[in-house]
């Protein structure tokens, strides 16, 4: 499985080993507020995505990692590449536990899976989308250099979709 390292995080492929840690990530109710609707996802339904994170690392180089901080070993997060919509290629996905925000963590974590999609995986561009009511996730894209290309509603939910292009 594929491991990433940036100055501060160790970014763990998400395994079966890690059912219940990453369960709890997604239950929390600051993460699933905008990541799932608000909905409480079952055991079940946490094992489908880790199944499906492992087969897109073993078919494609990308799924799901989880955040741990060097210094402490702490989980903090996710972050991914992840098929939400019908979309020719993956869109870039991250949460972080309450405790972990406003460190620079996020943008550390997807500022480094920027350069993976777009030296690793060879993209040409890439896609992250947010509820348009999520105001962090939404600076985080813009702070990336990402520009907001498109809103919809999904689900009778305003998405906005924001767009990285690779350079030369």
């Amino acid at each position: 499985m594929c491991h990433l390292n940036t100055e501060r995080l160790q970014l763990k492929a998400v395994t079966e080993n890690d059912l219940n840690v990453f369960h709890e990530i997604l239950i929390n109710p600051f993460v699933r507020k905008y990541l799932c609707d608000d909905n409480i996802l079952s055991l079940a339904q946490v094992q489908e995505f880790i199944e499906v994170s492992q087969k897109n690392f073993d078919e494609q180089q990308f799924g799901l990692w989880l955040m741990y901080t060097k210094s402490t070993h702490e989980l903090i997060g996710f972050v991914g590449f992840w098929y939400f919509f019908d979309e020719p290629q993956p869109q870039l996905l991250y949460a972080l536990l309450p405790n972990a925000t406003k460190k620079g963590y996020a943008t550390e974590a997807v500022s480094h899976l920027i350069q993976y999609g777009f030296k690793q995986l060879r993209y040409k561009y890439l896609i992250a989308s947010c509820d348009e009511p999520n105001f962090e996730s939404r600076k985080l894209a813009e702070r990336l250099g990402m520009k907001l290309v498109e809103k919809k509603d999904v689900n009778e939910k305003p998405i906005l979709f924001f767009r990285i292009d690779q350079k030369g």
